[in-house]
């Protein structure tokens, strides 16, 4: 009998203290959104200047809100509109899960797109800079979707040394897909679009870093799906591809689009 990982049952709240609960989840969104907060300062400094640090200040608000609306939203129109238009109060229980990435990003933008406008900053050289950094923030999120037990992988060879059993998914060997997605969209996605904004003349091409993300984290998330157990409630869709594939086509074709009409910016704001 080969031995398998059994999933180390994690409290997902870390603290509480009367109705007030920090759960991991939580923890992960803000990690995500001060790291980025701190490194975009820096990183809008860099030439060619797209904005001033107490710009990247009064943005993280725009991002917070971003974030989670956009992830929520997309959440109950991507994945269950009919549940949640049957019974429009839970769309506010936020606390039960249900954050959409795809969601979440159309958010972002948005909040960048009017941010910019407000301030005369350009708006893909702005994009840019926080392009650098997203990865920090989605993975966070899928440590936290393991430390949660949810979002577990396909059924995995019994010769896998890795498989793990989530006891709410049955007692079958399964891949920890959350590792898988942590570290392609996260920390391969992070090393990546770090060591491309190092240099100049790729900063200089305001867009070709928003759509390198773009592009980069489709192909991730793609990738990883093929571990990923399907949403239950969804299953596999066309051609035996899941909504979390099926979203990433068109954001790979918007990065693509970025990147190919990138030209080098000698101005920081348009």
């Amino acid at each position: 009998m080969i031995p398998v990982l059994l999933f180390p049952q994690f409290d997902p709240v870390i603290v509480q203290i009367g109705p007030l609960a920090i759960r991991w989840y939580a923890l992960a969104y803000i990690t995500g959104l001060v790291a980025g907060w701190r490194l975009v300062r820096g990183f809008v400094r860099l030439t060619p200047t797209v904005a001033t640090p107490e710009q990247v200040d009064d943005f993280l608000t725009w991002a917070t809100l971003g974030v989670v609306l956009g992830g929520r939203i997309g959440y109950v129109l991507f994945y269950q509109p009919s549940v949640y238009f049957s019974h429009p109060a839970m769309i506010l229980a936020v606390w039960e899960g249900g954050m959409s990435f795809h969601g979440g990003m159309l958010g972002v933008a948005i909040a960048i797109i009017v941010f910019c406008r407000r301030n005369a900053i350009s708006i893909l050289g702005f994009a840019d800079r926080v392009a650098i950094v997203a990865p920090i923030g989605l993975g966070l999120g899928r440590v936290a979707n393991f430390i949660n037990g949810e979002l577990w992988g396909r059924p995995a060879p019994e010769t896998l040394p890795w498989a793990m059993i989530f006891p709410r998914a049955g007692m079958i060997p399964r891949h920890p897909s959350q590792i898988y997605e942590a570290l392609l969209e996260g920390v391969l996605l992070l090393v990546l679009m770090l060591a491309l904004s190092r240099r100049e003349a790729l900063r200089a091409r305001f867009g070709l870093l928003t759509g390198l993300f773009l592009c980069g984290y489709a192909i991730a998330r793609i990738t990883a799906e093929y571990f990923r157990e399907p949403d239950a409630f969804l299953g596999f869709l066309a051609f035996g591809a899941t909504m979390g594939q099926i979203l990433s086509v068109p954001m790979f074709l918007a990065g693509l689009w970025l990147i190919l009409r990138a030209r080098p910016h000698e101005r920081a704001a348009r």
